[in-house]
């Protein structure tokens, strides 16, 4: 008797990790098929020392931008127009402006189905500014590197360009 049969593999093209759909024994057969990425949301206050104003400002006037990143900005204040950070490695589109309040924009990380959208409001605190940060559909393999980067490089130094 002669056993015909093969291994068929599913794996997602991200996380290269096969799953065995059906196991037989023989030939193996790979497909790929392309699963949408799996996404995450960050949520997160940080407080600064200094107005809500001023915070604004700081968060949407390039020159005030480039003094507290270190790096070249680009930050047109009209929705729809495109803004880039830290000498292009954050770029996206902006979606609406609410002076001394909110900003929200649109990041791009390519070829994702969902925007990955940006909120931060602006609240007044005893101690200067509450920044309520919310960003959405962040893909998962850049998860950790993304909330790293707003705790340390984007609001870090922003909190560190107030304190001095």
């Amino acid at each position: 008797m002669i056993k015909y049969g093969c291994k068929i593999y599913l794996f997602n093209k991200l996380f290269f990790k096969p799953k065995i759909v059906s196991k037989f024994t023989g030939i193996l057969i790979f497909i790929n098929v392309n699963y949408p990425p799996k996404m995450k949301d960050y949520k997160k206050y940080f407080t600064i020392d200094a107005p809500p104003e001023d915070v604004y400002n700081a968060l949407t006037n390039e020159a005030t931008i480039q003094l507290w990143s270190g790096e070249e900005a680009v930050m047109p204040l009209e929705p729809g127009a495109e803004f880039s950070l830290w000498d292009g490695s954050i770029t996206g589109k902006n979606i609406e402006f609410v002076p001394g309040k909110k900003i929200v924009q649109e990041w791009y990380f390519g070829g994702q189905d969902e925007p990955s959208i940006v909120t931060i409001i602006l609240h007044a605190a005893k101690s200067g500014t509450s920044a309520e940060l919310r960003h959405t559909n962040i893909p998962d393999a850049d998860f950790n590197n993304i909330t790293e980067g707003w705790n340390d490089n984007y609001f870090g130094s922003l909190i560190d360009f107030y304190d001095e």
